[in-house]
C-alpha cells in the first residue's frame, strides 16, 4: 500500500519580489524543499483569475489562469520590459501579506507594457518584427487555436469588462449582455488589441506553469489542484454559456448556490454562484464538464473537487435572498456524471471534498465513485468516539489534513478552543505539553491509516491565527498570507523527512 504525504500551500502564498507568489524562482525552490523534505505532493488552491473578494473560488473563468502568477522576471529576461521599469511598480511592500489593491492597479499595466514591447503584439515594431521571432509567434498562434473553445469568449468578456471599468456583465448594455451576434463581431474588431493582450497573458501563464509542473515531476512531486464545483456569476462561463445555468431570459439567476447553517456560519453561506441546469448538461452528455475536467488534468496530476456533496444534492437559494437560510435541497446529477466522465476520460485521480454534514446518499455517492474523501483533525474532537474525523474511524482510502485553507492554523485553533476540548485533544493524542500540540497532531495524522496526509505549511512552522488563509463567510483580510524568505530551512526539511519515514510515507 502506498502511503503518501504532501504540503498545502497556495501559489499566492509563496515569497517573491513582486508582491504575490508566482511561477518564479521561489516556486522552484519550494519544489526543491518538498523533495528534500521527503514529500510526494504539493497541494495548491485554484489557479484561476480571482474576482471580487480576491477568492480563488470566485473566478472570472473556470479555464483561465491567474495573470498575477506570471513571473515578471521572465519578461525582464526576455527584454520585454526593463528591470528599472519593473522595479518602479508598487506591488506592495509587506512580504508577509499580499496587497491585492496594489497588485490589481499595477500588474495589468506592467503586463500590457511588456506585451506591446514584444514579438506577440498585434503590430510588433522594431526588432520584435524580425522573422527570427516567427517561431514564437507560431507557438502563440497554436496555443490560441488549441484553447479557442474557452479563450475566445474569455478574452472578449475580459476586454469588454475593461471597457466598462470592471462592471459586472449583468450591467452591460442589453445587446452586449445577451450577446447579439452583430454586436459581438463589432466588439471583436474594436477590441482586437486588448483581446490579443489577454491571450498573451494566458499563453505566458500556460508556458510558465507547464515548466514548473514538469520541474516538479522531475523532482518526484505531484500537483494536487483544486476546482470549485461552481463558477462565479460574473464570469465568462456564465455570460457566454447561459444555457448551462438556471438563468431567466434577461440573464439573471433564478436561484444561487450556498450551504445551509453549519459549524462555519449560523445563517449558512450565501455564495451567490449560479446553479447548473443539470437537465441540459445530461442532454449534452455533460460535454462542458468533460472539457472542464480535461483541462484540469492538463494542469494538475490530482484534482480535488470542492463541495462534492453538491453533485448529490445542492442547496438552492432564491436569487436576491439576504442569507442562505431560505434555500432548499435539490437533487444533483449523482453518479451519472462520473460514470460518463470515467467512460470519456478513463480512470483519473480525484479527491472528493466531502466535509460537513453528510447524508447517507452523499456517502453512498462518494463510495461508488471510489474517490478518497477528506478527514480534518480539527473536526475530530466534537462529539464522541464515533466522530468520523477521529483517526480510529478512518478508512485507508482517505486524505487526512490537520486543517484546510478554510480552517484556522492548528496552533490558532487549539488555543482558541474551550478547556474541555483542549483536554480531549491532549488525552486522545497523548499530548503532554501545549508547546508540542501542532507537531503531535501532525504525527497523529501521519500515523493514521489514511493513504495520504496533507499538512498546511503554516502547521509545520507552528504559526498562530495570523497565518490563517481564509475565514468563510467574511470579506477582507483573506487569501493574503505569505511565506517569508528563509522560513523553510534545511532543518525543517530534515524534520519533515524524518516524520515521513517514521510512518512509512513518502
Amino acid at each position: 500500500m502506498d502511503r503518501r504525504c504532501g504540503v498545502l500551500l497556495p501559489v499566492a502564498s509563496l515569497p517573491s519580489r513582486y508582491g504575490i507568489g508566482c511561477f518564479s524562482r521561489e516556486a522552484y525552490e519550494f519544489v526543491d524543499f518538498l523533495s528534500e523534505a521527503g514529500q510526494s505532493y504539493w497541494q495548491i488552491l485554484p489557479l484561476g483569475q480571482t474576482g471580487y473578494g480576491d477568492s480563488p473560488y470566485q473566478s472570472f473563468s473556470t479555464f483561465a489562469g491567474n495573470p498575477y502568477f506570471v513571473d515578471p522576471q521572465m519578461l525582464i529576461d526576455e527584454g520585454y520590459i526593463g528591470k528599472e521599469e519593473a522595479e518602479a511598480y508598487d506591488f506592495g511592500s509587506d512580504p508577509r501579506n499580499v496587497d491585492y489593491e496594489k497588485i490589481y492597479r499595477g500588474r495589468y499595466t506592467f503586463l500590457r507594457n511588456a506585451f506591446h514591447n514584444s514579438p506577440y503584439s498585434l503590430h510588433p515594431e522594431g526588432v520584435w518584427a524580425d522573422e527570427a521571432y516567427d517561431g514564437k509567434r507560431a507557438a502563440f498562434a497554436a496555443f490560441l487555436a488549441e484553447n479557442r473553445f474557452w479563450l475566445a469568449d474569455y478574452a472578449l468578456f475580459t476586454a469588454i469588462k475593461e471597457r466598462y471599468n470592471g462592471k459586472m456583465f449583468i450591467y452591460w448594455p442589453k445587446e452586449i449582455r445577451l450577446r447579439d451576434p452583430e454586436e459581438m463581431e463589432k466588439l471583436r474588431m474594436e477590441l482586437a488589441d486588448e483581446i490579443r493582450f489577454i491571450g498573451f497573458v494566458q499563453y505566458l501563464f500556460a508556458v510558465q506553469w507547464e515548466n514548473l509542473k514538469n520541474y516538479a515531476a522531475e523532482k518526484g512531486i505531484r500537483i494536487i489542484g483544486d476546482i470549485p464545483i461552481y463558477v462565479a456569476f460574473d464570469s465568462a462561463d456564465t455570460w457566454s454559456h447561459p444555457e448551462l445555468f438556471e438563468l431567466d431570459e434577461n440573464g439573471y439567476p433564478t436561484v444561487v448556490a450556498g450551504v445551509p447553517p453549519d459549524a462555519f456560519s449560523a445563517t449558512g453561506q450565501l455564495w451567490g454562484n449560479p446553479i447548473y441546469r443539470w437537465s441540459y448538461h445530461k442532454e449534452t452528455g455533460y460535454e462542458w464538464w468533460i472539457q472542464r475536467m480535461e483541462h484540469m488534468f492538463r494542469l494538475y496530476d490530482v484534482v480535488r473537487i470542492d463541495h462534492f456533496r453538491g453533485f448529490d444534492e445542492f442547496w438552492a437559494i432564491p436569487f436576491g435572498s439576504g442569507t442562505a437560510m431560505n434555500g432548499k435541497w435539490c437533487k444533483g446529477p449523482g453518479y451519472d456524471l462520473f460514470q460518463v466522465m470515467k467512460s470519456r476520460l478513463g480512470k483519473r485521480e480525484i479527491i472528493a471534498e466531502d466535509l460537513g454534514y453528510l447524508t447517507s446518499s452523499v456517502l453512498k455517492l462518494v463510495k461508488r465513485t471510489g474517490f478518497p474523501g477528506m478527514k480534518v483533525l480539527q473536526f475530530a474532537f466534537e462529539g464522541d468516539a464515533q466522530n468520523a474525523y477521529l483517526p480510529h474511524n478512518y478508512p485507508t482510502n482517505a486524505v487526512v489534513y490537520t486543517g484546510t485553507h478554510d480552517n484556522d492554523t492548528t496552533r490558532g485553533w487549539f488555543t482558541s478552543e474551550s478547556k474541555q476540548l483542549q483536554q480531549y485533544v491532549r488525552k486522545y493524542a497523548d499530548i503532554h505539553s501545549t508547546r508540542t500540540v501542532t507537531r503531535d497532531l501532525i504525527r497523529l495524522a501521519f500515523r493514521s491509516v489514511a493513504n495520504t496526509a496533507i499538512i498546511p505549511i503554516q502547521d509545520y512552522l507552528d504559526i498562530g491565527s495570523e497565518g490563517r488563509i481564509n475565514t468563510p463567510s467574511t470579506l477582507g483580510g483573506n487569501w493574503s498570507w505569505r511565506l517569508l524568505p528563509g522560513e523553510l530551512t534545511q532543518s525543517l526539511a530534515g524534520e519533515m523527512r524524518e516524520i515521513a519515514l517514521l510512518y512509512g510515507r513518502k
